[in-house]
């Protein structure tokens, strides 16, 4: 017996600001949506490709009345795929990001953001081809 990761949710407050914040990052597409979530994903999950392999998850913005508290236990991680670090985090600061100080150590490689409900990220090293940097 086994499970798949298939969806992360995120509580917030305006789910079709964040899903729209969130598919600029990750070049997303909305998948599903009603008047209290927006699914986005790269793909469209079948029951059937779902059983077959591990596939990307989806992420899940659900409205919730109560703002969030304290430092995210869990977060995401990106990685430019076809730029520098420092580019990628200009262009998320420009789409409404803002960096912030989540305690980590000064000499690290990546770069922690929140998005604009104030949800903590990391933008981590490129993946980008060295011969386009």
């Amino acid at each position: 017996m086994t499970s798949r990761f298939t969806e992360l949710a995120v509580d917030c407050h305006d789910p079709e600001s964040l899903a729209a914040f969130w598919r600029e990052v990750l070049d997303f597409k909305v998948i599903d949506r009603n008047e209290v979530k927006v699914e986005i994903g790269s793909w469209v999950p079948t029951v059937e490709d779902v059983r077959a392999r591990q596939m990307s998850p989806t992420l899940l913005f659900i409205r919730v009345p109560e703002a969030r508290t304290v430092k995210n236990r869990l977060h995401l991680g990106v990685s430019p795929i076809d730029g520098s670090t420092d580019d990628e985090v200009t262009r998320l600061l420009g789409l409404g990001a803002t960096k912030t100080d989540a305690g980590q150590d000064p000499d690290r490689s990546w770069v922690v953001m929140a998005d604009p409900e104030g949800n903590e990220f990391c933008v981590l090293r490129t993946l980008a081809p060295q011969s386009t940097l």
